[in-house]
């Protein structure tokens, strides 16, 4: 079995976190969201195939040509054609039964599982309480599928399409069918329904696990959340998750891992769940709470508390400073005295300009989305859901209350 995964979006919700890298590279935890997406496949199929498009040598050169053992193949996706057209793209390597998974999506290893006790074509469906936002599955007498309406007032069921599916080869003949939707887009939702047309049986897969759509900035915080609290599930000790070098008077709390090649400098304390990666180093003197992640080679320095963020490779926050729920992308680099505001003064939920909209994003706190390689001068104040482009500047003591980021 074939495990297809589409990873060719372009990923502009996600902007700026996505100007330099494709959506799928971006960390969860220790790995990538895609490499995760492979984990949670990776017993149940022998080879994987990446439906490529933006920034795909960028996904070639991170992954290789194999994947814990298993080969990994790719094709492309030159223009964005919609979810059946992107499946079509793996026809030249698939020859066997295949798994179609999303490279952005939080799952665990159950919903693939599933998928592939499943017999033949297969849906993956979970209960929510609401669902008019979804796909809604309706189910025949025998609990097979009978079909799935997009976003309905008046839902048949609870059962939401996950999006992610179980299929024989021929269904790329189906594929070969399917029209145009009005977005100008081929949707696999309506291969779907030729499938059920010709009188195809398609079983539906039920999942019950996490299920989390990565597509906004704030949404790579909660997916961040949800790696980190597999820290405190599992068997965690201190001796056994610090491998790195940890300076005489650090105080490490609850789950806490320190990889190889880090270092905790005097003074620190550190209040888990957190990951310090490789080459990283924080201290003297900081403080680093909640769920929070030091990337490779990044730095945490003097005075300084980070709260729930993720620091990915190579930033920096050198000198009093405080970052609190927020996203700092590969090598930003933050002035002495840079400070996040995380909340609003009339308590209301933080809002985000996602694509020219203003977007509540749910969450009370949220801080600054910053972009690969973006500079701060000393001073500088960023408020509550501010973004912060890739390559962008500010100057000392500047107070950034609106997106300063590149078209």
């Amino acid at each position: 079995m074939y495990g297809v995964v589409l990873a060719a979006g372009r990923g502009t919700r996600m902007r700026p976190l996505t100007d330099r890298r494709p959506k799928p590279l971006l960390p969860v935890g220790d790995r990538s969201l895609l490499e995760r997406v492979f984990d949670t496949a990776a017993d149940v199929v022998e080879e994987f195939v990446v439906v490529t498009g933006y920034r795909g040598e960028a996904i070639r050169e991170a992954v290789g040509e194999s994947y814990r053992s298993h080969p990994v193949h790719y094709v492309e996706q030159a223009e964005a054609l919609g979810t059946a057209h992107a499946v079509l793209q793996a026809e030249a390597v698939v020859d066997d039964d295949f798994l179609v998974l999303n490279g952005d999506v939080v799952v665990d290893a159950s919903l693939p599982r599933a998928l592939a006790e499943a017999d033949g074509t297969a849906v993956a469906a979970t209960e929510v309480a609401d669902p008019r936002a979804y796909g809604v599955l309706s189910t025949a007498a025998d609990g097979s599928l009978a079909g799935i309406v997009e976003k309905p007032d008046d839902p048949p069921t609870t059962l939401a399409n996950v999006g992610c599916y179980a299929f024989e080869p021929d269904v790329f003949e189906y594929i070969d069918r399917t029209p145009e939707s009005e977005r100008g887009e081929y949707e696999i939702t309506t291969t779907i329904d030729l499938l059920l047309g010709d009188g195809r049986r398609i079983d539906v897969a039920p999942y019950d696990g996490p299920w989390l759509d990565v597509g906004r900035p704030w949404e790579l915080l909660e997916a961040n959340e949800l790696a980190l609290a597999e820290l405190e599930e599992s068997d965690w000790s201190t001796d056994a998750a610090v491998a790195g070098a940890v300076e005489e008077g650090v105080h490490l709390h609850g789950p806490v891992v320190v990889e190889e090649g880090a270092r905790v400098r005097s003074g620190a304390y550190v209040e888990g769940p957190a990951l310090i990666r490789e080459g990283a180093e924080v201290g003297p003197n900081a403080y680093v709470r909640g769920s929070t992640v030091v990337g490779p080679g990044a730095h945490v320095g003097h005075s300084v508390e980070v709260k729930n963020s993720v620091l990915m490779a190579d930033a920096s926050v050198g000198h009093l400073s405080y970052v609190g729920d927020s996203v700092l992308g590969r090598g930003v680099n933050f002035g002495a005295g840079t400070n996040v505001a995380n909340l609003r003064h009339d308590d209301a939920n933080v809002r985000v300009t996602v694509k020219g909209d203003r977007v509540d994003t749910g969450r009370r706190k949220l801080g600054a989305i910053v972009g690969d390689g973006a500079k701060t001068g000393i001073n500088t104040s960023l408020n509550a859901g501010v973004k912060l482009g890739a390559g962008e500047t500010t100057g000392p003591g500047e107070v950034l209350t609106r997106d300063r980021v590149s078209e």
